[in-house]
């Protein structure tokens, strides 16, 4: 049983990464109900949320569909870290999530994110003052290093389970990488390997197959899985890694019925969240996701991102099925 502080989460969890304007409550409820073990939200300022800022304290709803569930924080500055846990964990939570990984340039720039890989010590630093300032088990989620001549994290994960975080998260890639390249998963295998190391370690990185989680199980010996980019429009994937894990085998891809069905669902939740403008604006980005493969979808999908109202994106969804469904037959 892999525990995070006195949160269970069975014996290999797959977690749903943090991703700005992706994880929120409507995705996630859908990743939640396709059997997603763990999830963050969008990763939240922390200047923001001290200072009361709107789409910061947002991002702090959760629901109990969700559970558990971790809220993740980013920034740089110490006593903010220390104000802003606090008001995390007024939200109740079961985790409290460090971002030390995001790579975009206007994060890094203000030594936030992936931009404390230049600066570990300060990063233990941050660390150990939200531990002390909060109650939740903390957790990281981080890279490799800053670049390929800084790859620092074997030390930067015994320092932090030092000063006491519950779990660490590490994306196989540098901030120099980006998303570009292949996930190098070689160092997260070492770091399961070290005696030293008695907290659970999550692989993230290029996992977008059953079995693909499933040899990198085996072979770096990670205690579970975090997927973010190959989740996106595809909440399926984490009832088809727990199939192949228990039977050996590979679930059906969905049907047409079945997309329409959880895109109309995720449409819904998302009008219902953040009002209607908002909620179909920001499902514009998930269509593509959702119909990928699906030949001659395309002028489909220009109505679905062009379209404003809700009660005609719906129409669409159910053309989208009849038409997909009698060409299938």
């Amino acid at each position: 049983m892999v525990r995070v502080g006195n949160v269970e989460l069975g014996d290999f969890p797959l977690l749903l990464a943090p991703m700005e304007d992706v994880s929120d409550p409507p995705f996630r409820f859908l990743c939640k109900e396709k059997g997603c073990d763990l999830m963050f939200t969008e990763f939240i300022s922390v200047e923001g949320l001290i200072r009361d800022a709107d789409k910061s304290v947002q991002k702090l709803d959760i629901y109990e569909r969700e559970r558990p569930i971790g809220i993740q924080i980013f920034g740089a500055e110490l006593e903010s870290m220390k104000k802003a846990a606090v008001i995390v964990e007024e939200a109740k939570p079961e985790i409290l999530d460090i971002n030390f990984g995001c790579p975009v340039k206007k994060v890094v720039c203000k030594m936030a994110g992936a931009g404390i890989l230049q600066d570990i010590d300060k990063m233990v630093e941050l660390t150990d003052a939200i531990v002390k300032s909060t109650n939740l088990p903390v957790t990281v989620k981080t890279r490799l290093g800053w670049d390929e001549h800084s790859m620092k994290i074997e030390e930067v994960a015994e320092r932090l389970q030092d000063v006491g975080i519950k779990a660490l998260s590490i994306h196989g890639r540098t901030r120099r990488q980006m998303y570009k390249g292949e996930a190098d998963w070689t160092l997260i295998g070492k770091i399961k390997d070290n005696p030293r190391i008695q907290i659970p370690i999550f692989g993230n990185g290029d996992i977008d197959s059953p079995e693909k989680a499933v040899e990198y199980r085996e072979r770096y010996g990670v205690d579970g899985i975090m997927i973010g980019r190959a989740s996106i429009g595809n909440p399926w994937i984490f009832e088809q890694i727990k199939y192949f894990l228990k039977h050996g085998l590979i679930l059906d891809p969905p049907s047409i019925s079945e997309r329409v069905e959880v895109v109309k669902r995720h449409l819904g939740h998302s009008i219902e969240w953040k009002g209607e403008t908002l909620g179909v604006l920001e499902m514009r980005r998930h269509y593509t996701n959702y119909f990928k493969g699906l030949p001659h979808i395309k002028p489909f999908r220009t109505r679905l991102v062009t379209e404003a109202e809700p009660e005609v994106l719906f129409e669409i969804l159910d053309e989208i099925a009849d038409v997909f469904t009698e060409i299938a037959a």
